[in-house]
């Protein structure tokens, strides 16, 4: 694995050995305060546990970097805790479990593309698109005079199960847009 020469080299969206443990770096800051030496903090996710932890980094130590691979995919199926997906080229199948999607699992749909991460050749998670698309099957009918406040808002349980507030307007059947990294709503679609 290549050891990076320096603090400057460590970037948002590399993939480091953090602990043993392949972790994408999700912020990385170049601190420098008076009579100390300069830091990199970052904020690092586990790829295995989606887990965010904060670190710095000192001057001069060693950041190995890992060579990960990322493959197209498709949800197939949930049974259980156990989420099942296919490679469309080879038809190979891979299994995760619920606690290893983290809230990743409550906005995967059967048939959605997601992106399978590979590290040293095993799969390791899946990454899902930044936004995606659902279909609003329930929420309770906004009434004149709610939006009084300004960004009033409502909850609305889509086509995944998943509760997330939407705007007054949104009424049932409705296709909106989640960001499915804070699983808040954007815009919508029809």
């Amino acid at each position: 694995m290549p050891v990076l020469g320096s603090l400057n080299d460590i970037k948002q969206g590399l993939t480091i050995n953090y602990n043993g443990k392949p972790c994408l770096v999700v912020e990385a800051k170049f601190v420098r305060m008076q009579q100390r030496k300069p830091v990199m903090q970052t904020k690092l996710r586990n790829l295995i546990n989606n887990k965010v932890v904060e670190y710095s980094f000192k001057a001069g130590e060693r950041v190995e970097t890992m060579a990960v691979e990322r493959k197209k995919v498709n949800f197939l199926y949930a049974a259980g805790t156990e989420y099942s997906f296919m490679d469309n080229d080879s038809y190979e199948q891979f299994t995760f479990t619920k606690e290893s999607l983290g809230d990743k699992a409550q906005f995967l749909k059967d048939g959605c593309e997601v992106v399978l991460i590979y590290v040293d050749g095993q799969p390791i998670n899946v990454e899902l698109p930044v936004k995606m698309d659902f279909k609003v099957t329930e929420t309770p009918e906004g009434s004149k005079g709610d939006t009084a406040q300004g960004r009033v808002t409502k909850q609305a349980t889509l086509e995944t199960g998943t509760v997330v507030n939407v705007p007054m307007f949104v009424k049932e059947g409705d296709m909106i847009k989640i960001n499915t990294d804070t699983g808040d709503y954007v815009e919508r679609v029809n």
